[in-house]
């Protein structure tokens, strides 16, 4: 017992001792003054930015900024703007960059104007669709306007998303912020935004005339200046949000593709009939043709009229009338009895040998998309019909709804 409170009491003794004081601890600087020499940020590449500390990120961003400034940093102040450069990190460098402090005449003025002068927003509107005029007249300058539209056409012609809208540098964050409500983009950017402008309609000058939007139909809204994508919105709102139609100019207003410019140039050529619309004819109206609305005059409630109008899209039409009856989430005895009053032409319809089939609509037609792989692998050694289809191996009732779109 004494041996054992003697060695307690020792090592309490040893651990109240007073603790030797912590060395002061002096962080080495990051600065890279002392191995830099002058340099032009003109003439820097990928590499050299990040050797002077950049990220791959940020060294994206400032090669980025460079083109839309036109391809050259013409002052240093105008680079002390690009928002990958932090200010502490522009201080160590300013000294070293072989730019004047400002540009010549007064375009590093122009370009800080907007700072200092309030914008003028009228409304919602989608900034794809403004001219150079209409960046003017909302308050930025004929130097900043320049950058803006640059943006676009090095975004494709698009800005894409207020995302992409929100990166452009000649937009400042409290200017973004101000504007941001009125954006007609969508939030985010779409994952194939690269593609995106391959698709835009190139934007040409607009012949408008007469028309009654409630008899438009994708063709026709797309001759008016929208894209198939702001088409196909337009016509699935009346459709179905509207069930089938715009009562008053307002309604068609509220449609958010249209943006308030747009309709401002439309409304001249509206003309609304005020008259009820004519009863369908389902004893001459084509299957393959049929619309939503008469779906729902017909007695369809949306979700069946949707689902048929969705299945017969991914077909690319009916080939006969059992295939209505086997879409989903219908009325089976309401659309028996359409079937039974109303004809189906398939004249329309497309039709591919297994050889000359495109690859995308193998893909994704809902008959083939599960044999689409192996039709394109056997079709290369083997470009003949008949042996493909003896290489595939169907069941009956597989190849059978398939051969009704093979010609």
């Amino acid at each position: 017992m004494v041996t054992l409170l003697t060695i307690l009491f020792a090592y309490q003794k040893y651990t109240s001792r007073g603790k030797a004081p912590f060395p002061d601890v002096k962080f080495i600087s990051d600065s890279m003054s002392s191995n830099l020499s002058d340099f032009d940020p003109n003439t820097l590449d990928k590499e050299q930015w990040q050797k002077l500390g950049f990220s791959e990120k940020q060294t994206a961003t400032i090669l980025k900024y460079k083109d839309i400034l036109g391809g050259k940093f013409t002052s240093k102040e105008q680079l002390k703007k690009c928002y990958a450069i932090s200010e502490k990190k522009f201080s160590e460098l300013e000294s070293f960059i072989l730019l004047p402090e400002m540009a010549g005449g007064n375009t590093s003025k122009d370009f800080n104007k907007i700072d200092k002068k309030e914008l003028t927003v009228g409304g919602k509107f989608n900034p794809d669709q403004f001219s150079a005029n209409d960046w003017l007249k909302m308050g930025f300058s004929e130097r900043q306007t320049e950058a803006i539209l640059k943006y676009k056409n090095y975004l494709g012609g698009s800005f894409i998303s207020k995302e992409k809208f929100k990166e452009c540098f000649i937009i400042s964050p409290e200017n973004y912020s101000r504007l941001q409500s009125y954006l007609l983009l969508p939030e985010k950017t779409p994952e194939n935004f690269k593609n995106f402008a391959k698709n835009k309609t190139i934007k040409t000058q607009i012949q408008y005339h007469t028309f009654d939007p409630n008899q438009m139909d994708i063709e026709g809204w797309k001759t008016l200046g929208f894209s198939e994508k702001q088409s196909t919105t337009i016509v699935n709102y009346r459709d179905r949000n509207l069930r089938g139609s715009f009562k008053s100019t307002e309604d068609l207003q509220k449609c958010f593709v249209i943006s308030p410019e747009k309709f401002q140039e439309m409304k001249p050529y509206i003309s609304l009939q005020e008259k009820q619309q004519e009863k369908t004819d389902f004893s001459k109206t084509d299957l393959n043709l049929i619309t939503f609305r008469q779906l729902i005059e017909f007695g369809l409630d949306e979700k069946s009229a949707g689902s048929i109008i969705g299945f017969r899209k991914k077909l690319g039409g009916f080939m006969n009338k059992q295939q209505i009856l086997s879409t989903y989430n219908i009325d089976q005895d309401l659309v028996q009895k359409l079937i039974t009053t109303t004809p189906l032409n398939t004249s329309g319809v497309p039709r591919y040998s297994l050889v000359e089939a495109p690859e995308d609509w193998l893909k994704n037609h809902p008959y083939f998309k599960y044999s689409a792989d192996k039709i394109i692998f056997y079709r290369i050694s083997n470009p003949d019909d008949k042996k493909i289809w003896k290489f595939l191996k169907l069941k009956p009732e597989y190849e059978e709804r398939m051969r009704l779109y093979v010609k």
